[in-house]
């Protein structure tokens, strides 16, 4: 028996309507309750520690990944073992550097949706080199100084007033003492595919970032079609507002569910 043409796309929207049951709508838009958070460069899991209470307080399950920042390869690994210790769906955060590991680890099955705080925002195939070549450096580039394996560390004075100048003289410290040094090699490292081209994406935006210009974090926001926040703060948003920040993530977590790659809307 033949079908008209006309009638044709009725059917297939009818049949649409009724694989999508009243469980099925449920499933996709009930909220999330796992959170992945990754850390970048010159940091370790500590880094969320003011975020973890806040989650943990509505409910969430909480993983901070431990980075050993040696390769992307590496630290995507890390991030996977990660995942894979959530039952269910994840939202995945990359503070950073882990911006790329999330946007690598990112196409991992479990994860549905990603929230880049301060961070890079990779293409396919791009490296953090990639983006940052022939642009201006930022204020804290300079204060990255390599050791004898080609691992960078902060300077002191590049704690102090370029990665974390808006936390007080004691938290400074801490910043300082428990820095995770950087492979400079992971300059080079490329991702395969941007995972924010298939998954709902959040980003903060700090505007008195001096570690990544704030005016890529924009650019990278709107490239992505991220919902976007923007925070009066330093590199680590995390650390100097973080209310604000687990608030951005718990909103990843009830809307990732429902959300569609490319209609994001952006806010302030």
């Amino acid at each position: 028996m033949s079908v008209s043409p006309a009638i044709l796309p009725l059917a297939l929207a009818a049949t649409a309507a009724m694989s999508l049951t009243p469980s099925t709508l449920t499933a996709q838009s009930a909220p999330i309750k796992n959170v992945v958070l990754v850390h970048g460069a010159w940091a370790d899991g500590s880094s969320f520690a003011k975020v973890i209470p806040l989650l943990t307080a509505k409910g969430y399950r909480v993983v901070a990944v431990q980075n050993p920042l040696s390769s992307l390869s590496d630290d995507v690994e890390a991030t996977k073992r990660a995942i894979a210790q959530m039952d269910g769906p994840v939202i995945l955060v990359g503070h950073s550097w882990a911006g790329t590991v999330i946007t690598e680890a990112g196409n991992d099955p479990k994860v549905a949706g990603l929230v880049y705080i301060a961070a890079f925002a990779p293409e396919d195939g791009q490296s953090v080199g990639d983006i940052t070549k022939g642009g201006p450096n930022p204020p804290g580039a300079d204060q990255a100084k390599p050791d004898a394996s080609g691992y960078l560390w902060l300077s002191r004075q590049g704690i102090d007033e370029d990665f974390v100048p808006d936390l007080p003289p004691a938290e400074r410290d801490v910043a300082y003492v428990t820095q995770g040094p950087w492979n400079s090699k992971e300059f080079a490292d490329k991702i395969t595919t941007a995972a924010w081209k298939t998954k709902p994406s959040w980003f903060i935006v700090a505007s008195n970032d001096r570690m990544i210009p704030p005016e890529y974090e924009r650019a990278a926001a709107a490239h992505i079609h991220a919902t976007t926040t923007t925070l009066t703060s330093s590199h680590v948003a995390m650390l100097s507002h973080p209310s604000a920040v687990a608030a951005v993530i718990m909103d990843a977590a009830n809307n990732a569910g429902a959300r569609s790659v490319g209609g994001a809307a952006t806010g302030q």
